[in-house]
């Protein structure tokens, strides 16, 4: 959205790929590549960069992790509970690893809060208004003044963190807390920084939220599920505020037991079936969980987390050897050494695992240092979706859209997995403003090729003969070692073109090579720009019903209202019992599902429609999301791997084989398949059949406004928006206020000095 209305996809081209040209400092000829697989949509970089992008706002360094879709950081303190939510601010999905290793260096809760007031928000006059957050401290009251923009919201629930820890108060008694936001801009307010508006609705709730956590770890350090907790609430204003949808991942140690039960009967239905949540947990839907196994587990351990998958679709399973091995590929350069590695770490644990990478690197003439080591054995750090490995890592994502591209066209398939390339690896020429994030890449600089709809381009490229092969369960017959050598050929095609590519690159501009370059994420949204299956997965069905997520009332939703297409409330609006809310327009909804009735480009091929992809084995699903993770993937695969009970068993036998035979298995989501209509509310995706999507296209028909969808757009772009207030202070000091006590900018370091 501009001053002159909403980008066409030209305009987002040519902003994007020229910022993106000067920033990878590309050649003409690389340049004119990009551009041309971006404009016939064959290639697109990270849905962050085609939102940032050539805007002002991430030329500056303090912004640059708002062109990330993908991070991840090891909770050690209270800095990196906040750097999370100033990341999901920017519009970055968060990994956040809590394994006790991590979190036992947390201060402990020394001090309990009594939150005596939360201000209204907005009483503050427009010139009033200040970008940071300043803290008053009077003996054990304390008064934390919201500053007006990301940062303040950021410093206001840091600052909240640390008081909870500080060693500047009388311990015996209470500290009182009165948190001002009359600072903080109204709802509905242009937001000139980062675009889109203002929507500040959860942030009272925050305060509250954190007081009741930190004051139940009083005299302890924070546990796993607290902490998961303090960054879910965070993400829930984030979400309501208009940044982006919610997209973490937490990891827990194995043995765990309160992580493993953290979101046990989290949806629960009344007699009449409604769903209803528990509102003390609700946070918790922010984020996917996952066990990190450090050895290999036992047939038992699997099988009962498979199980504990089926019934609440979370605790995935991930295998931290493997993915460690992955991340140090330049020094384990083969099989061997691979295997060493990883019987060193399973035997002995990281201490040994380090020396062997020592010896490795010393072997080869390669410099580490103690830090750099630990920071090699701790690379099993998770994106949201669990496409990408490291610690503490920024990685930029490209994407191609293998359902735009001829199966037989080599050379278009070459260029696009080049431009990809390209459009990941420029990204690697950012420094970042956070030592943690800055020394990681210095160390470990990593770039994430991925694709979508492989499902489709097979299907286009094999036929209808390739799905029966699917609908038998991808065996080992004749026919079927000849289709799966060729889905081989293709992928390490694909991947020897992108390590080539990536590494000359690096070389020519004095870059440290990355060691893994590819991966397949979700690519949820983005492939519905082409109607691409996501990622590697078979799509739900030939037809369903694809829901999207919106804030209420945003433009695009109420165009596709004009459009015919149904809105519904999405799950994070309920009513005072938790139930979900039918109605959208109700005032207690904040978020609207559109729900588009979708049919696959291969739904009419000949013989397909006769193919129940329903029907897909779980054995034939992990098969080939192997072969994608053995012959294309360098970093890890992201899988949900769909399930009925009975294939509880098979499934864990699967995970457990290819982890006890080291085939590769890292980590992969579980989630349960039900033959009836009895599911989970409201997903992403709901499978139909023929019949229904017919009938839902002719009700699209029937509620059509209109066809012209950009002229629906045009009509509603602004209407909800307000005249936008003076721009927050850019400085790194505002005035300070004229009250009787000084009040002090946030620091994380001296919030709590006496003040004389």
């Amino acid at each position: 959205m501009t001053d002159d209305g909403r980008e066409t996809f030209e305009q987002v081209t040519e902003r994007t790929i020229t910022d993106i040209a000067k920033l990878g400092r590309f050649t003409e000829e690389e340049t004119e590549l990009v551009r041309k697989m971006q404009e016939q949509c064959k290639v697109l970089p990270s849905g962050r960069w085609l939102w940032t992008g050539g805007t002002e706002w991430i030329q500056q360094q303090k912004n640059f992790s708002g062109a990330y879709n993908c991070t991840s950081t090891r909770v050690t303190d209270f800095r990196s509970l906040a750097l999370m939510m100033d990341l999901a601010m920017m519009g970055s999905g968060t990994g956040a690893v809590l394994e006790g290793s991590y979190i036992s260096r947390l201060p402990q809760i020394r001090n309990r809060i009594k939150l005596k007031e939360v201000t209204d928000i907005g009483a503050t006059s427009p010139e009033n208004r200040r970008e940071h957050t300043y803290v008053e401290t009077r003996g054990n009251t304390v008064t934390i003044d919201c500053g007006d923009s990301r940062v303040g919201w950021v410093e206001a629930y840091e600052a909240f963190l640390d008081l909870s820890a500080s060693n500047e108060f009388d311990h015996t008694r209470s500290v009182c807390v009165y948190v001002d936001l009359s600072r903080v801009r109204r709802a509905g307010e242009r937001l000139k920084g980062f675009g889109g508006t203002s929507n500040p609705v959860k942030l009272p709730d925050l305060f509250p939220k954190m007081a009741d956590i930190l004051n139940g770890a009083y005299g302890r350090q924070l546990s796993s599920v607290e902490c998961c907790l303090l960054i879910d609430e965070a993400a829930a204003v984030v979400v309501a505020g208009n940044i982006r949808r919610s997209a973490g991942m937490r990891q827990f140690c194995s043995y765990d037991e309160d992580a493993e039960r953290a979101k046990a009967n989290l949806w629960q239905q009344d007699e009449q079936g409604n769903w209803r949540i528990d509102p003390k947990r609700d946070a918790l839907r922010m984020a996917n969980h996952t066990r990190v196994f450090h050895s290999k587990p036992t047939y038992p351990m699997i099988l009962e987390a498979v199980r504990t998958q089926f019934h609440s679709g979370e605790g995935a399973i991930q295998y931290a050897p493997e993915a460690i091995a992955r991340s140090n590929a330049d020094l384990l350069t083969d099989e061997t050494k691979r295997r060493n590695f990883l019987c060193a770490y399973i035997q002995f644990g990281k201490q040994d695992a380090k020396r062997y990478l020592a010896e490795v690197a010393d072997q080869n003439g390669v410099v580490t240092t103690e830090e750099e080591l630990q920071h090699r054995v701790d690379r099993y750090g998770l994106n949201p979706c669990g496409e990408i490995l490291g610690a503490d890592f920024h990685c930029n994502l490209s994407e191609v859209h293998l359902n735009q591209i001829d199966p037989s066209d080599y050379e278009g398939l070459d260029e696009a997995f080049r431009a990809a390339a390209l459009a990941a690896g420029a990204l690697l020429h950012h420094k970042f403003k956070e030592p943690r994030y800055q020394q990681s890449r210095e160390w470990d600089p990593i770039v994430g090729v991925s694709f979508t709809g492989l499902f489709d381009f097979l299907v286009h490229a094999f036929g209808s003969e390739w799905l029966k092969w699917w609908e038998s369960g991808r065996g080992d017959t004749a026919l079927g070692r000849q289709f799966r050598k060729l889905e081989a050929d293709y992928l390490r095609r694909w991947r020897q073109v992108v390590k080539e590519t990536i590494t000359e690159y690096c070389n020519r501009h004095g870059l440290r090579v990355p060691n893994r370059y590819t991966t397949v994420q979700p690519a949820g949204t983005k492939s519905l720009l082409t109607g691409a299956s996501s990622g590697w997965h078979p799509p739900k069905a030939a037809r369903f019903i694809r829901r999207v997520t919106f804030r209420k009332n945003d433009p695009v939703a109420l165009a596709c209202m004009e459009i015919g297409y149904n809105v519904i409330p999405a799950q994070s609006d309920k009513d005072e019992q938790g139930r979900l809310l039918d109605n959208p327009f109700d005032p207690r909804c904040t978020e609207w599902l559109v729900e588009i009735p979708t049919e696959v480009s291969w739904a009419n091929v000949s013989g397909a429609d006769s193919i129940d992809i329903s029907k897909f084995s779980a054995e034939a699903q992990f098969d080939f999301y192997m072969q994608v993770q053995k012959f294309y993937t360098t970093h890890n695969t992201s899988a949900t791997i769909e399930f009925r009970e009975q294939e509880i068993e098979t499934l864990s036998r699967l995970i457990y084989e290819s982890i006890d035979q080291d085939k590769g298995y890292i980590s992969a989501a579980l989630l349960a398949r039900f033959d009836s209509h009895e599911t989970f509310p409201r997903l992403p995706f709901e499978p139909i059949t023929l019949d229904e999507y017919l009938e839902m296209k002719a009700e699209v028909k029937r509620r059509q406004v209109t066809d012209d969808f950009h002229a629906a757009l045009a009509k509603h772009d602004g209407t909800t928006l307000t005249e936008a207030g003076p721009a927050p202070c850019d400085s790194d000091f505002c005035l300070k206020s004229t009250s009787e006590v000084e009040a002090k900018p946030f620091s994380a370091d001296s919030l709590f000095a006496p003040i004389t």
